[in-house]
């Protein structure tokens, strides 16, 4: 993900009361100033090297990066047909927050509306000859995309919050039916998603079973610390003759970001007979490379409107086994029994439309030079590039290692502004939105016993390069985005 971030410090009205912001705040103004004002010079720089601003992004343009030796080639569009795609967008706003809610393209947006109108013009016609056709078009795109062996491995569903939620009925019903014991054990990361999180508790924890988290350390500094942490988990998730039933992995946490080292964890789950492995991957696809074999978890879920470019909201669900996963959705509509992906093409009246173009936004990505992977590598080489830019202006670092970030990058906040809970960081957040008009993640980290003049805020930075925020030499001035 990708952050380019510049603020002038002559832009820096004070709008919120003054009792609305982090002490530091008040104490050093100038210095905060000061601080945006280094961070707006270095981006000043980069952008009088480069040429551009709001085309260093996911999508680029076709101006040459002259002093960048990186193999990476940036992604040929033409500037005006890429502004044309994203133009809906807020042209005040630098949305650095990609990752939540995605970007959609004008040409994908305008297939999904043909789909509307087509239901809404005639919708039984549209239900009995076009929905259920259009769909499986759709999970047979997703079935090439992800290197799975048949489509009936593949099942859509709204978000990957869904996708968790019918894999983690399945367990409270593994426990309700005498299958699992009372006390047996499910292992996930302790920065998975929330909602994932509340989902085990409403799900397994009511149930019976005994949830493990996995202090993983961040910042992080390698994958060996990640791995060695989630072995020590499912020791303990064994102890007092327990059995581990299901592991919770996320291919990329979301707050923190960090790419899981999702192969070395699902074999180890594997070696240790753990019975079920759910790899929670909603900032996946678009952001690193699916290969469900080589992954070989039981089920993965990803989210296809945040780094896909399709319309909010649809994800998908693969099933290793399909035919003995015995999986439902958690709404029962008149599909019910006939298999996972049936019954999620219909789960009663709703607006389907999102789930009927993915073949558009395949198309739309076919048209940058080298489709996603061309895509995916220059987000990733320019958040990357962007992250440290940052870091040095700011005298900080990055959440964790180049290799361990994706489209998104974590970089730490100066210490003077005394993020020290996650009230400040959500004070900063709106601080940034409403006087800079830049949405970006902020993340609070408890500091650790004993430790000295911590960085504990984080910005999330990610570039998907869709949103363009550019307000004159004195102003604000950011290329997003998240």
């Amino acid at each position: 993900m990708f952050l380019l971030f510049s603020v002038a410090a002559s832009t820096l009205p004070q709008i919120l009361p003054v009792s609305t912001l982090p002490k530091s705040f008040l104490r050093s103004q100038q210095h905060y100033h000061r601080l945006f004002s280094m961070a707006s010079n270095n981006l000043h720089h980069h952008h009088d090297e480069n040429g551009a601003t709001a085309n260093a992004t996911a999508m680029g343009t076709d101006t040459q990066n002259s002093h960048n030796s990186s193999p990476c080639k940036k992604p040929k569009y033409f500037d005006l047909d890429i502004r044309s795609e994203f133009s809906h967008h807020d042209p005040a706003v630098a949305r650095i927050n990609n990752g939540s809610f995605g970007s959609c393209p004008s040409s994908v947006i305008e297939a999904q509306q043909r789909y509307q109108l087509r239901f809404l013009e005639q919708p039984d016609e549209f239900y009995f000859n076009h929905l259920k056709p259009s769909i499986l078009r759709s999970r047979e795109a997703i079935k090439t995309l992800i290197n799975a062996d048949h489509v009936d491995e593949i099942s859509i569903v709204d978000n990957a919050t869904t996708a968790a939620a019918i894999v983690l009925q399945q367990v409270k019903w593994s426990f309700f039916e005498s299958k699992f014991n009372p006390g047996d054990t499910a292992v996930m990361l302790h920065y998975a998603y929330g909602a994932v999180k509340k989902s085990v508790e409403a799900y397994v924890t009511r149930a019976g079973g005994h949830v493990i988290e996995v202090k993983m350390p961040f910042p992080v500094a390698s994958n060996d610390e990640i791995i060695t942490a989630f072995r020590n988990a499912l020791e303990l998730g064994k102890s007092n003759n327990r059995k581990v039933r299901l592991a919770v992995i996320d291919h990329i946490t979301s707050m923190p970001s960090v790419v899981i080292p999702v192969k070395e964890l699902v074999k180890m789950c594997r070696e240790e007979g753990v019975d079920r492995i759910f790899v929670d991957a909603a900032h996946a696809i678009g952001s690193t490379r699916v290969d469900v074999k080589e992954i070989g978890a039981d089920f993965y879920t990803s989210n296809l409107h945040k780094w896909l470019f399709c319309p909010p909201s649809i994800a998908f669900l693969h099933c290793r086994n399909p035919e003995l996963s015995n999986l439902h959705h958690p709404v029962v509509s008149h599909e019910y029994g006939n298999g996972l992906a049936i019954e999620s093409s219909w789960i009663g009246t709703r607006d389907y439309s999102a789930q009927l173009v993915v073949p558009e936004a395949l198309e739309f990505v076919s048209r940058f030079e080298g489709g996603l992977d061309g895509i995916r590598e220059w987000n990733h080489q320019k958040v990357i590039e962007m992250a440290n830019m940052l870091a040095k202006s700011w005298g900080t670092h990055l959440g964790s290692p180049p290799d361990m970030c994706s489209s998104m990058a974590m970089v730490g906040l100066p210490t003077c502004l005394e993020i020290m809970s996650d009230s400040d960081g959500l004070k900063l957040r709106s601080h940034l939105r409403e006087c800079f008009k830049v949405e970006v993640p902020i993340y609070y980290r408890q500091p650790e016993v004993g430790e000295v003049n911590p960085i504990t805020g984080f910005s999330r930075l990610k570039e998907i390069g869709c949103n363009i925020a550019t307000k004159g030499d004195n102003n604000a001035s950011v290329a997003v985005s998240e």
